[in-house]
């Protein structure tokens, strides 16, 4: 293991044989050892995708709360009205070369597997096969009354059809598939029901205040002991869900190395931090450690 002195590197600001230095200083930390994924929404900027906290922006003002949702139809009219013109947007992102390097060090050997915070499912689109999804995935629609599933292209399709002329709206793109609205344009939302049993549908996602399924939190602890260098990929940390596990590692004595535009929770703990956007570090690091042997 190596010593517990944290070192940030600056990356984009960095001439480039010292861009260079960073990515040797990350290889040499990777090399011959298992690595897990801890990835959040800065993983996905790059495909189009707003995250949260990037580039110093604070969280959007009024996320959905999971107990609203549950309890409250005006807030799930909200969320639906929101999300109908924000899915068309993010139904289009696809992967960028953070995700395929991913993919690429996973095919290698290298990289056990990816514990993620998205909910955009890019990972799986970059060929990632063991991805434990935190905080669920907005493809996925659930019924709360009697658990039928369905596709949320196909929900889209009759939210547009109970909706027409929705899309002409003019709305900002926000994250997790969310889009700003104005709440005067929300009241004559019509939100759809199960087609089995017309009860209330939810996208299978956790939204903030509620909890991870604990089967999910078992799988990413029985992942992270496989792990012999924790690498984060775009999260500042700052939601519990993916704190523990960084915290974890530090208990357990794994290295973490950290790949991030801007401050993270776990900085003082982390062996190597590089600031820079993940899609530009990522390539270069899976490359260089192609032509290594993949760590037993």
């Amino acid at each position: 293991m190596l010593g517990g002195v944290s070192s940030t590197v600056a990356f984009d600001a960095l001439p480039p044989d010292q861009q260079d230095a960073g990515v040797d200083a990350l290889v040499h930390l990777l090399a011959g050892r298992r690595l897990v994924a801890l990835t959040g929404a800065g993983c996905s900027t790059e495909s189009g995708i707003p995250d949260y906290r990037g580039n110093g922006r604070p969280a959007v003002r009024h996320p959905i709360q999971h107990d609203a949702f549950l309890r409250k139809a005006e807030v799930r009219r909200r969320y639906w009205a929101r999300a109908t013109l924000g899915w068309q947007r993010f139904s289009k992102a696809r992967p960028n070369a953070a995700h395929h390097a991913l993919g690429a060090l996973e095919r290698q050997g290298r990289l056990r597997g990816i514990i993620t915070q998205n909910v955009d499912r890019l990972h799986q689109g970059a060929g990632s096969r063991r991805v434990i999804e935190l905080h669920g995935a907005l493809a996925d629609v659930i019924c709360l009354t009697c658990g039928a599933r369905e596709d949320r292209a196909d929900v889209q399709t009759r939210l547009l059809a109970a909706n027409p002329g929705w899309l002409d709206r003019l709305a900002v793109a926000a994250p997790d598939g969310d889009a700003e609205l104005p709440a005067d344009e929300v009241d004559g939302f019509q939100v759809v029901t199960c087609l089995r049993c017309a009860g209330t549908q939810m996208p299978d996602v956790v939204f903030f205040g509620g909890s991870v399924p604990e089967a999910k939190v078992a799988a990413a602890w029985t992942l992270l002991e496989e792990a012999e260098v924790l690498l984060v990929v775009g999260s500042s940390l700052t939601v519990y869900s993916g704190w523990r596990f960084a915290r974890g590692a530090r208990e357990r004595g794994i290295p973490i190395a950290i790949i991030n535009m801007g401050p993270t929770r776990a900085d003082e703990i982390s062996h190597l931090r590089i600031e820079a956007p993940a899609g530009l570090v990522m390539p270069a690091v899976a490359e260089r450690l192609r032509t290594q042997e993949p760590g037993k």
